[in-house]
């Protein structure tokens, strides 16, 4: 039992030292966002994906693929032109905006 909340606590320490990103900063990239993913990050048409919420290590991940060009199919080329202009330092903010937002 007590190295259960040993790991617990390791856990959930490792997930703050593994979120980067200032969501704050973030919140001003989001603009370029909203026409597709909402003002909250929640969507009105169902082709596009809810970020409100999302892990912030999972959209950073995501959205470098998208600049890569390493995502193919439905929006890809969509998201890899509006994330081409993106530093690492703005792929991480955005991250951590969507991340902190409410479900």
């Amino acid at each position: 039992m007590k190295r259960m909340i040993i790991l617990a606590g390791v856990l959930l320490c490792s997930q703050s030292v593994l979120a980067k990103g200032d969501a704050a900063a973030g919140e001003l990239k989001a603009m370029m966002c909203v026409a597709c993913h909402g003002a909250t990050g929640k969507v009105s048409v169902p082709m596009y994906p809810n970020l409100a919420g999302q892990n912030e290590a999972y959209l950073e991940h995501s959205l470098k693929a998208y600049k890569k060009g390493e995502r193919s199919g439905g929006q890809a080329e969509v998201m890899k032109a509006y994330v081409s202009g993106l530093s690492n330092e703005d792929i991480s903010n955005l991250a951590a905006y969507y991340a902190s937002m409410k479900p």
